[in-house]
């Protein structure tokens, strides 16, 4: 199916590896021009490597998406480089692990920060160049834990639901009639440096997908047949979670 966005141009941040990455490459074999983000920049040259094969023009970028001023520089390089922004893929690599009774203030404040407000940001500096030219998708990369939380990823569980809100609620002042969509994905398990760690001698025994998959997921949300698809979470999980 092709995807309706060659020629679209898309932000996506933490894309020098796992889901962030795979988002970014879904992308690029769709045709979208790409801005990738990542705290290190030698970290993003595979990522740019591969999207520069499947033809996109590339611009990569690092920094910490928890300092406050780095969307907006985003979103105004995008623009200076290549010249419009339609798609953005917001992300961000998980807290550490804990309870949820083990957990102290700062580690709280510095997952809000990292998990929730560097997505919010990179939004709304984003918005207004989609709201002007009536397209535009907005996807937010969370867990699934936003359905079903996690008991030992209580910091992921609460930046990430937060997120989830904040989306549900953004999402009924935007929607089909404006041309620009805003929605989460979900994922589960899946084969990244991240949960093989989280797994540890139990990776081998744990069903887990595909990233690559899963940056297809989020191509399809980003493209122009759904446009109808808005204020919503996508669990892309393998039927791991039991909430309805």
């Amino acid at each position: 199916m092709d995807l309706g966005i060659a020629g679209r141009v898309a932000v996506v941040t933490a894309a020098s590896r796992g889901l962030g990455r795979a988002s970014a490459e879904a992308l690029a074999a769709e045709g979208v021009n790409l801005t990738v983000n990542a705290r290190s920049q030698e970290g993003l040259q595979q990522t740019v490597r591969t999207a520069e094969d499947a033809g996109a023009s590339v611009l990569a970028m690092a920094g910490d998406m928890a300092d406050p001023e780095l969307p907006g520089h985003l979103v105004e390089a995008t623009i200076e480089r290549l010249g419009r922004l339609d798609i953005v893929v917001a992300n961000a690599g998980g807290p550490a692990p804990g309870r949820a009774m083990d957990i102290g203030d700062d580690a709280i404040r510095a997952a809000v920060e990292t998990n929730f407000l560097s997505s919010v940001r990179l939004i709304r500096a984003a918005l207004p160049l989609m709201q002007a030219q009536a397209w535009g998708r907005a996807c937010c990369i969370t867990s699934y834990s936003v359905v079903q939380p996690i008991p030992t990823l209580a910091l992921s569980n609460v930046a990430r639901t937060g997120l989830w809100a904040w989306v549900k609620t953004a999402a009924a002042d935007l929607g089909p009639r404006s041309g620009v969509t805003i929605n989460v994905v979900c994922p589960g398990p899946h084969a990244t440096d991240r949960m093989l760690q989280l797994a540890g001698a139990d990776a081998d025994t744990q069903q887990m997908g595909d990233p690559a998959d899963f940056g297809r997921v989020v191509a399809f949300l980003c493209s122009a047949h759904a446009g109808f698809v808005n204020g919503a979470a996508i669990v892309v999980d393998g039927g791991q979670t039991l909430a309805l």
